[in-house]
């Protein structure tokens, strides 16, 4: 079995999971409008002169730990790391050690800045990668997980079959991503950008929040567990190649993820289905598709965009996380912006903190390409 040991969130709500849950608790969200003009941050120093306004969640950087070496992206990653490797005992120098990374761009904000001080080369998600594990001497070779907004969730999957399959015992997974010109403007491109804070699900909603983000976890080998452990039981990608940016009307991918890793747990048993939930008009519709076809319609669903925006490769780790801990808490959190059902299927969204009942919950994402991911969390030990 697979067993969370520790974890961290590093985000502008704050830098330690508990300061993030309380805040997300509570309700409170770091997304704001940004003009066009306005300089990025105190880290790059570059003014994005963006075609038009964006509302996003965005560090402010005169707060983050930066450190003389590092891009911006790597720091937010190791500071992530570093608070969830002090909750754990483990040996950071063991070759059964595994360090995954999940990013959708990395490095890619250097573009922005024609006077960085860092090579070309960090350009490249591996060595930015190698750099996070020097940081830490990590001995063994560093994963890399970039496949779209599923990034987040499918690390998490390659490192549960890397326990389950090889002789490492321990895995480090790190989601994270900052935001650059290049990612806004791109967004802006597809209209994809709300003028204001996102709705998930809402017949309102108009486009999605981009946001920034670390978020780790750290799984281990176990043959014990406990009635108070989080348990990662099972995952699937399906690809359903339906079009390059828009999802399948039929939520083909989607449905067959979700269907793959709850299709033997009583329904009774699932206390949330967390989804991507943009905030797109397609995509919540296409959620809604997927998860009435799986049967999954009563099930509460929430979406955590509202708090934090996109945050694009953090996105699927940093939402497992919050659904841990809210779970831990007897509650599924509101789903921040929702009002009035927006999709042409029900789900069971609120825009109320609930009691949350159930052992089980399943997290759910979809990417461009058609790409769709799922992964199924048991607390405690044999039913």
């Amino acid at each position: 079995m697979v067993k969370k040991i520790a974890d961290n969130i590093y985000s502008p709500l704050g830098f330690t999971t508990a300061e993030n849950y309380a805040q997300v608790r509570l309700g409170h969200s770091r997304l704001r409008k940004f003009a066009a003009e306005e300089m990025r941050s105190a880290a790059t120093c570059v003014r994005l002169d963006l075609p038009e306004p964006y509302v996003a969640s965005l560090f402010d950087w005169d707060k983050v730990e930066l450190m003389d070496g590092y891009t911006p992206f790597e720091c937010i990653a190791i500071q992530s790391v570093k608070r969830a490797v002090e909750q754990a005992d483990i040996d950071l120098h063991s070759d059964k050690l595994l360090l995954v990374v999940s990013t959708t761009k990395g490095n890619v904000n250097l573009l922005d800045s024609p006077s960085s001080p860092f090579s070309e080369n960090r350009l490249h998600l591996g060595a930015a990668a190698q750099q996070i594990a020097d940081y830490f001497g990590i001995v063994t070779q560093p994963l890399v997980v970039s496949n779209a907004c599923i990034s987040g969730l499918s690390a998490q999957i390659t490192a549960m079959r890397m326990l389950q399959t090889t002789s490492y015992d321990t895995a480090i997974v790190v989601g994270a991503d900052v935001q650059s010109r290049f990612i806004i403007s791109g967004f802006q491109s597809f209209k994809a950008l709300s003028p204001m804070e996102c709705r998930p699900f809402d017949l309102e909603r108009v486009g999605l929040n981009l946001g920034e983000a670390a978020a780790t976890i750290i799984y281990q080998k176990t043959d014990h567990v406990t009635d108070d452990c989080w348990l990662a039981m099972k995952g699937a990608v399906r690809n359903d190649a339906h079009h390059i940016s828009n999802p399948s009307k039929t939520a083909e991918g989607c449905y067959r993820a979700l269907r793959a890793v709850t299709a033997d747990v009583p329904k009774g048993e699932i206390a949330l289905i967390n989804v991507h939930g943009t905030s797109t008009l397609y995509n919540d519709e296409m959620e809604a598709v997927a998860v009435n076809r799986a049967g999954l319609q009563d099930v509460p669903l929430n979406s955590l965009k509202g708090y934090y925006g996109h945050t694009m490769g953090a996105a699927g780790v940093l939402e497992t996380i919050l659904s841990m801990q809210a779970l831990d808490d007897h509650t599924v959190l509101a789903t921040r912006g929702f009002e009035e059902l927006g999709v042409s299927r029900f789900v069971r969204l609120s825009a109320q903190n609930e009691v949350a009942a159930g052992r089980f919950f399943v997290k759910l994402l979809s990417g461009f390409g058609g790409c769709n991911a799922a992964m199924l969390f048991r607390k405690g030990g044999e039913l």
